[in-house]
């Protein structure tokens, strides 16, 4: 297999719509009997979104009518007979005739190709022409706003400047296909993500454990389902090495997050640990908890006792069920990556973590910030 042979547009237009339906590299580069570094580069090239089709502009001669210039030529008609025939101004046919060699050396085919080739330029992004936009993009991913929540907070900050607007796609391009004057290479850590180029994300659940005693889901309320009424909270832990952990508690309404530090994730330290935060709150905001099956809840009937607060368990493989916690820890990954040491992180640390995320405007919220959410709750 050579790795440095190039693909041909069908084999392109192959990996792209395989990639874009979830296939791995590793599995389309061996039905094409390739590397998966060559096909990496290829995707790598545009930051692994999808180039968009090239279209030839109506302003532009076609294949067709370069094919009519060539044979009234050869018919030995004048440029401005040719011209009129093709409803096109006699410049228009001069400068592509002049330009392709004269009339002598002119050649429908060579001259299209030369016109299909000289047309591809780079384009100067949004970002690079307007420094203000550009500032303002950088300042608000380096505290690890989404592009999409920096699009729609640049749209309510700046209504009557288009200047300043700017789509996700376009901060996405920007960081993924780099281009001189846009956005510093290094932003792209400070993503959920933290990846070089876009992928289809197909995400298998993860099992977990028995615990006596529980009370499933399928007996909650049915006011903790459609979130109109706050104060039920979904909760988890976030694992690190050396079986460190934090515990995280989400508020289904206002999707208010609180952060713990768990020294052990035994179930008489996470009890405590959730005790101790949880009595803090108003009581209109100490309604429920729910929780997958880990270990570290066994000791929910205790909690209840000493709180309360009843404590739901999900099903099996069903992280869904907690959705808006299971979306929460995605986001606190950008804080704490997978594979290190979350011990060395303070309650200080975490609360200061914690405000941060409830202060970025969230798209289930109509880009209200949880913070703001909670506050019109409790007034």
């Amino acid at each position: 297999m050579d790795k440095y042979v190039r693909f041909t547009p069908d084999q392109r237009e192959d990996i792209w719509d395989r990639v874009n339906a979830g296939e791995s590299v590793k599995s389309i580069a061996r039905s094409l009997r390739r590397q998966p570094s060559s096909l990496r580069r290829l995707l790598k090239s545009t930051g692994g979104i999808r180039p968009p089709e090239r279209t030839r502009a109506a302003r532009c001669l076609s294949q067709a009518e370069r094919e009519e210039i060539s044979r009234g030529i050869a018919a030995g008609e004048s440029l401005r007979e040719i011209a009129r025939r093709l409803g096109r101004s006699a410049s228009t046919v001069s400068r592509e005739v002049a330009r392709n060699g004269e009339a002598k050396r002119y050649r429908a085919t060579t001259a299209d190709r030369r016109a299909w080739a000289e047309a591809r330029r780079p384009k100067e992004g949004k970002l690079s022409r307007c420094p203000r936009l550009r500032r303002e993009v950088a300042e608000k991913l380096a505290i690890r706003w989404s592009p999409e929540q920096i699009s729609r907070w640049l749209a309510g900050a700046h209504p009557d400047d288009p200047e300043m607007h700017v789509s996700h796609e376009t901060i996405y391009l920007s960081l993924f296909v780099q281009s001189r004057g846009e956005l510093r290479r290094e932003l792209h850590k400070e993503l959920r993500s933290g990846r070089v180029m876009r992928r289809s994300k197909h995400r298998l659940p993860t099992g977990s454990g028995k615990i006596p005693g529980m009370v499933m889901i399928s007996e909650r309320p049915a006011e903790v389902e459609d979130r109109a009424v706050p104060g039920h909270w979904e909760g988890d832990l976030i694992v690190g090495s050396n079986h460190s952990s934090i515990a995280t508690l989400v508020e289904r309404s206002t999707r208010f997050v609180m952060l713990l530090k768990i020294e052990r994730a035994t179930a008489e330290v996470v009890r405590t640990a959730m005790q101790r935060k949880i009595v803090k709150l108003p009581a209109e905001l100490r309604k429920s908890v729910t929780w997958d099956q880990g270990p570290e809840m066994s000791q929910h009937r205790e909690f209840t006792v000493a709180t309360g607060i009843p404590v739901y368990f999900c099903d099996p493989r069903s992280p869904w069920q907690r959705g808006s916690n299971e979306n929460t820890n995605g986001l606190l990954r950008q804080y704490f990556p997978k594979g290190t040491d979350l011990s060395v992180h303070s309650q200080r640390e975490l609360d200061r973590v914690a405000r941060q995320l409830n202060g970025r405007p969230r798209k289930t919220l109509g880009w209200v910030p949880p913070l703001e959410r909670l506050a019109e709750v409790l007034r």
